[in-house]
């Protein structure tokens, strides 16, 4: 009986990772950026454009509870998504002070209400919003404007 050669399988030299960690890892990180700019960009909106001012300054630590009101130029406001007449504003903040008083380590007294008004907006619409939340037990306020940019020199 004649030897029979055997045959050998040679590799060729690659090494093949698993690539399913790093690409997990990357659908995590996409997913994470995501969440971060929609909470973000919650609290903006594209038709409030906010006054310019020197005195504007961020604030030295974040602002607990922060509920943002945001005033328009015909003088309606923005809350989570609703539009609002100031004579309507009561209503949603009663649902918000509900449910600050229903979290617990929250409080109303800590919460403060942020407002966003348009440059264009009346001064006086600004203080009937501000009155209107006092009038439900929120007592801080922070207002938002744009930095004045600095020139050198």
């Amino acid at each position: 009986m004649p030897k029979q050669k055997q045959r050998v399988r040679t590799r060729s030299g690659f090494a093949e990772g698993d690539m399913t960690p790093m690409i997990d890892m990357t659908f995590q990180l996409i997913a994470f950026f995501m969440v971060l700019i929609n909470f973000t960009e919650a609290d903006q909106n594209e038709r409030i454009r906010l006054p310019i001012s020197e005195l504007a300054q961020p604030p030295d630590e974040p602002l607990t509870d922060a509920i943002t009101l945001q005033l328009t130029q015909e003088g309606t406001i923005l809350l989570g998504g609703e539009e609002f007449s100031v004579e309507q504003l009561p209503v949603p903040l009663r649902r918000e002070r509900q449910v600050l008083e229903a979290t617990p380590g929250k409080s109303v007294a800590r919460a403060t209400i942020v407002i966003r008004a348009d440059m264009r907006a009346k001064a006086g619409r600004v203080q009937e919003v501000i009155l209107e939340c006092q009038k439900t037990g929120f007592e801080r306020f922070a207002l938002r404007a744009k930095q004045a940019e600095r020139r050198p020199g």
